[in-house]
């Protein structure tokens, strides 16, 4: 089984600081970084102890695939994608929120519906809904945006009352974060995709917002396949994905949700190689491209010398 980037220890010249997230090392040159995605893997705010094969490959041309596919909607801070691993752009003052929008009553949002909760962040969700079923529109539940631990939920109106975001950059967020999803639903739909949920993450650089960190990709992302969700709703049978949700499901399965006292289940190599072949399988099925793999062999000297020749 090949190995996967579980970590990077490097040291640039100009080199101003490095910021390790639960699955990307960010390396940082004054107003412009480098984003290492490693193939480490996180569910429940938690990153499980072993990596999954390409996973940070794919994420990462995924998602300059998409950020390219959406620049006409909102600009964002990608610059190169300089290695299949790496992305260099402007440094961008993240926003403390993360927008999510959500298609289907599915996931985190169907399970506080299962519980009983017609309000989430602040939004209405209609009574009589199924697991999976679509909303009569997409709603906006944004999440606070932590450095550490889990993310919360939060309505619109706490994020100005507390004065997290302006209430008009928050409207454009909103704004943006409608086009993009719609655009992502056209891309999913040409290929027999449907864009569940999703999130965005936005950032001002020189006082302009840009869209930031990954878009539409398996980690920020849940997708089901067109053609069988009909049936498959009909019959309130588990839907077919591709998204990182039969992760977190195998992880219920097994007894942990991120609570406090449970004990982080191993994951046997059967199990991080299926993983690594979904992640593989969402790339092409979205892509419509052939997934070529970036093998393991020096790949941290290659990453480390693509860096170099920009930043030095």
């Amino acid at each position: 089984m090949s190995e996967g980037i579980i970590s990077t220890n490097f040291q640039f010249k100009g080199q101003t600081g490095k910021y390790t997230g639960k699955v990307r090392e960010v390396y940082e040159f004054g107003d412009k970084l480098a984003m290492i995605a490693t193939d480490r893997i996180s569910a429940f705010d938690v990153v499980l102890p072993r990596p999954i094969p390409f996973k940070g490959q794919v994420l990462n041309q995924l998602a300059a695939k998409f950020l390219a596919a959406t620049k006409d909607i909102v600009p964002n801070w990608v610059e190169s994608t300089p290695h299949p691993n790496v992305t260099f752009g402007k440094r961008c003052e993240p926003f403390k929120v993360e927008m999510v929008i959500r298609g289907y009553l599915t996931g985190h949002a169907w399970r506080e519906y299962r519980d009983g909760k017609r309000i989430l962040c602040g939004v209405s969700m209609p009574e009589g809904m199924r697991e999976n079923e679509k909303f009569p529109t997409p709603i906006i539940t944004p999440t606070t945006k932590a450095d550490e631990g889990h993310d919360e939920d939060i309505s619109r109106e706490e994020i100005l009352n507390q004065g997290i975001v302006s209430e008009s950059d928050y409207v454009q967020l909103e704004d943006y974060t409608r086009k993009l999803f719609e655009r992502g639903t056209k891309i999913a739909a040409d290929r027999g995709l449907i864009l569940v949920d999703t999130k965005y993450e936005f950032g001002k650089y020189n006082g302009q917002i840009f869209l930031i960190d990954e878009v539409h990709t398996p980690d920020s992302s849940r997708y089901f396949y067109a053609e069988p969700y009909r049936s498959l709703l009909e019959k309130n049978e588990p839907q077919k994905q591709l998204s990182k949700e039969f992760v977190r499901q195998w992880l219920i399965s097994e007894g942990f949700q991120g609570k406090e006292g449970q004990q982080i289940p191993e994951m046997p190599d059967e199990r991080i190689t299926l993983i690594s072949e979904r992640y593989i399988e969402l790339y092409e099925n979205i892509s419509g491209e052939k997934f070529v793999k970036d093998e393991y062999s020096n790949k941290l000297a290659r990453i480390k010398e693509e860096i170099i020749q920009i930043v030095e």
